[in-house]
Parts: structure tokens; C-alpha cells; sequence
């Protein structure tokens, strides 16, 4: 049995992403309905909202399902105290020290998986105790590393240096790239762009239509001195980059930020002073379909990709 799918009692190993403002209860217990993982982004949730999406989740769906808690957002312990009191089965961390909060959810019966996106912070968290590791290329959107390591560079590295389960994430979008991840060592893929395009995420119906619309080199990594986040470019990226030509302080980077810059853009639908958070992958989406639908879709692709290894182009 594949050890992602044993580790979380799912039938396949294809986790939905938990992004912020675009991953609620109806996307995630979509997903997990499908033989998936959907996972709640609490990143953008004050707490008495995760515990309504909680709440929901446990109605919507019987199967496994997971909270992604990025350890950078306020309210985390009230978060934490929240996936407790709801008994929720898997949680994964983000943007911070895996130790933090490994141990203690453990002690309660949460399974954790931590998101990294280099071979040292995979090792960090293995020692941290984490059950499953997601490695995260340089393609994903949102939150990345800082490295600029792709997914293909990284996913065998990690697959080497570590002995726990290992998703992969960034750039996948397809049953094909799924293939491939497997292939270079991961158990499954984590997939978040896709998963924006869809009819139960909560984004925005403008931010939706600006992802299938991006084009090849619309996205790029920026903000490394807080968080880097991989964003379309608009106007809001283009205030970013005159900050940089005028050589503005971190703080004042921090301030052009500000906050409410990602509600504004991926869940009200202001895609000119918005920040718009998404994978290079967008370039490649070209419709808005059910969540059950895509599953369904990438493992077609997976199963037909896997069948096409042993034609004619493989052959030498």
C-alpha cells in the first residue's frame, strides 16, 4: 500500500493545498469525499471562523480531512486550541519552526506533516517528529522558500535524505506531473492552483478569471525579505517592484504590505491594488470545475501516463 494513503486512511494520495482565502469546508470535504485529503487553510481564518468551518467539515464528509496552521499568522494557539476541541485528524504546519507545535498535537492524536522547501528544513522536521513532509518547489504559489529550488531538483533530494513520507508541491496540476513527482520519489503531490480554479473554492469569481487567464512569465517570486510569495503581476506587484528601484528598507516594504492585501485581492476581487497569490502552473488552467471533477480528472491523466511509459518514446 502507498504510505501516504496508509499514513492518512485515504484512498488516493492527492492533497488539496490549504490556501489562504480560497480553501474553505466546501473544497476541502469536496476533495476528501473524492478519495483525497482537503485541507481547510486557517491562515486567513480568525479563530470563531475555523471553528465554523470545523463544525461544517464534520457534516459534510466522513473521511479524513486536515487544517494547514501557517505558525507566521496570529491567533495560532486559539487555532490550535480550536483543531483540539474538533478532534481534527491531520494538521499541516507552514512558514515556521516545526517544533513548535509537533509534539503537542501529537500528544493528542493529530498526525502532522510540515511544509519545507530545501533538504535541510525536511531533516529539521523529521527530527522535529513530524509524520509526512511536504517539499515545495520554487513553481508553487503563495508562501515558498527562499531558495528557488524547483520541484524537480528537490523532490529527489528530499526523497533521499529523509525516511518519512514525502508529498510533493509546486508546478503540479495534472495526473502527468503527479507521475512524475512519483517517479522522482514523492508518495503523493500536494496541489493548490488547480484547486483555486474550482467551483467550491472560496476565491473570488475575479481572481478566478485572472488565474486561467495568466500567461507564461505572469507570475513571480518577490518579498524575500519578509515571506516570499509568488504573485500575478499587477498593479499592487508593480508598487513592489519601484519600492525595490528606490531601495526601500524591509520596514517599509512591511508597510506597503500592509495588511488585508490578500483578502483584498484573492477573496474581495481587487486585482489591481490586491495581492494575488498563485503558481507558475496558472498558466496552464484553462476552466473552472468541481472539485470532485478535477480529482477525477488527474487520476485519468496519472493511470493514462503511466500506461503511455511503456510506448515507443520510452523505448531505446
Amino acid at each position: 500500500m502507498n504510505r501516504l494513503t496508509n499514513l492518512f486512511g485515504i484512498k488516493l494520495p492527492i492533497v488539496q493545498a490549504g490556501m489562504i482565502w480560497c480553501s474553505p469546508w466546501q473544497l476541502a470535504s469536496a476533495v476528501s469525499n473524492s478519495g483525497g485529503l482537503g485541507i481547510i487553510g486557517a491562515g486567513s481564518m480568525y479563530p470563531e471562523i475555523l471553528d465554523e468551518h470545523l463544525s461544517k467539515i464534520k457534516l459534510a464528509t466522513s473521511k479524513p480531512y486536515a487544517v494547514n496552521l501557517p505558525l507566521l499568522y496570529p491567533d495560532i494557539e486559539k487555532h490550535v486550541e480550536t483543531i483540539v476541541k474538533y478532534k481534527v485528524p491531520i494538521v499541516f504546519t507552514s512558514a515556521g519552526n516545526p517544533k513548535t507545535y509537533t509534539s503537542y498535537l501529537k500528544s493528542k492524536g493529530i498526525k502532522v506533516v510540515h511544509v519545507v522547501s530545501s533538504v535541510k528544513f525536511a531533516l529539521k522536521s523529521q527530527d522535529a517528529g513530524v509524520d509526512a513532509v511536504v517539499a515545495e518547489g520554487f513553481e508553487a504559489g503563495g508562501h515558498n522558500g527562499r531558495e528557488e529550488t524547483t520541484t524537480l531538483v528537490l523532490i529527489p533530494q528530499v526523497a533521499k535524505a529523509i525516511d518519512i513520507p514525502l508529498i510533493a508541491a509546486g508546478g503540479i496540476a495534472s495526473g502527468q506531473a503527479m507521475l512524475a513527482a512519483m517517479i522522482l520519489g514523492a508518495d503523493g503531490v500536494q496541489i493548490g492552483s488547480r484547486f483555486v480554479a474550482s467551483e467550491e473554492s472560496s476565491a473570488h469569481p475575479n481572481f478566478k478569471k485572472a488565474v486561467l487567464s495568466a500567461q507564461e512569465g505572469e507570475t513571480e517570486l518577490t518579498l524575500k525579505e519578509l515571506t516570499p510569495v509568488r504573485l500575478i503581476k499587477n498593479d499592487f506587484y508593480q508598487e513592489i517592484q519601484n519600492a525595490y528601484k528606490a531601495e526601500a528598507s524591509v520596514e517599509e516594504l512591511r508597510n506597503l504590505l500592509g495588511r488585508g492585501r490578500a483578502k483584498k485581492g484573492m477573496f474581495e476581487g481587487d486585482l489591481e491594488n490586491g495581492e494575488l497569490e498563485i503558481g507558475q502552473i496558472s498558466s496552464q488552467l484553462n476552466d473552472v470545475l468541481p472539485a470532485a471533477q478535477i480529482v477525477a480528472n488527474i487520476l485519468e491523466e496519472y493511470h493514462q501516463a503511466a500506461a503511455g511509459l511503456k510506448g515507443d518514446r520510452f523505448t531505446f
